[in-house]
C-alpha cells in the first residue's frame, strides 16, 4: 500500500520546500491561533514557489465561510482542514471537486459517533483523527490510544480517507501505520526544532519511515 504524507505547520518557504524535497504529498498552513499561525499574505508569497504536484492545505478552526473562501483564493490552496460540519457543504458548493475537504475529529469517547456522522457527509473527502488538549486543538505532540482507535474508528469499513495525526514522529510513525492502516499521516511538532521551525533531518526521516512502513502494511 501507499500512504499520503502531510507535513503541517509550515511558516516559511524554506520549510515548505524541505517537505517537498523530502517527498511529502502535502504541506499544511495553520490559519488558526497557534505558535505556527501564518497570515494569508505569508502563504500567498510561499505557494507560487512550490510545485503544482504538492497539495497546499489550509487549517481552520473557528473561521467562517467567507474567511476560508477568501484565504483559499488568495493563497492558491488545494485543500482545507475544518472543524465544523456546517462548512463542508458550503465549501463544496463554492469550490467543487477541485478542493480537498478534510474534517477533523478529536479522538475520545465520542469519536465513533463523530466518525459515523462524517461517513454520511458526502461533501468531505477524508477525516483527520487528531489529539487535543484543553488548550490546543492540534499540534499537541500527544498520541491517542491507537489500539482503541483501530477498533472504534480505523475499522476499514469507512468510505472516507482516514488520516492519523497527533503525536506522530519519525520514531513512531511506522507503528502507527502498522496499527491503524490509515490512508494518510500528518505531522507537526514531531518534525520541529521549535514551534514553527522544521528539523530537516526529522522531516526526511518521517517521510522515509512512513513510506517504508506503508510498503509492509
Amino acid at each position: 500500500m501507499s500512504v499520503w504524507v502531510k507535513i503541517c505547520g509550515n511558516t516559511s518557504l524554506a520549510d515548505a520546500r524541505l517537505a517537498v524535497d523530502a517527498g511529502a504529498d502535502a504541506v499544511g498552513f495553520v490559519f488558526a491561533p497557534s505558535p505556527r499561525r501564518v497570515t494569508s499574505e505569508q502563504v500567498a508569497a510561499i505557494v507560487p514557489s512550490l510545485p503544482d504536484s504538492i497539495e497546499k492545505v489550509g487549517i481552520f478552526v473557528d473561521a467562517d465561510l467567507a474567511t476560508i473562501a477568501a484565504t483559499v483564493e488568495q493563497c492558491g490552496l488545494t485543500g482545507v482542514q475544518v472543524h465544523k460540519d456546517e462548512l463542508t457543504g458550503l465549501l463544496r458548493a463554492r469550490f467543487g471537486l477541485g478542493l480537498r475537504i478534510l474534517r477533523v475529529i478529536h479522538f475520545g469517547e465520542d469519536a465513533a459517533r463523530q466518525m459515523q456522522a462524517a461517513s454520511m457527509d458526502s461533501k468531505i473527502d477524508g477525516v483527520l483523527v487528531d489529539s487535543r488538549t484543553s488548550t490546543a486543538v492540534g499540534g499537541t505532540g500527544i498520541t491517542f490510544d491507537w489500539k482503541v482507535a483501530r477498533a472504534a474508528v480505523f475499522t476499514g469499513e469507512n468510505r472516507l480517507k482516514l488520516i492519523a495525526a497527533g503525536g506522530l514522529s519519525p520514531n513512531n510513525v511506522a507503528e502507527a501505520i502498522a496499527t491503524l492502516n490509515p490512508w494518510g499521516v500528518d505531522v507537526v511538532s514531531g518534525v520541529e526544532l521549535s514551534p514553527g521551525k522544521k528539523d530537516p533531518e526529522k522531516v526526511r526521516a518521517f517521510v522515509a519511515n512512513a513510506r517504508t512502513a506503508a510498503l509492509h502494511a
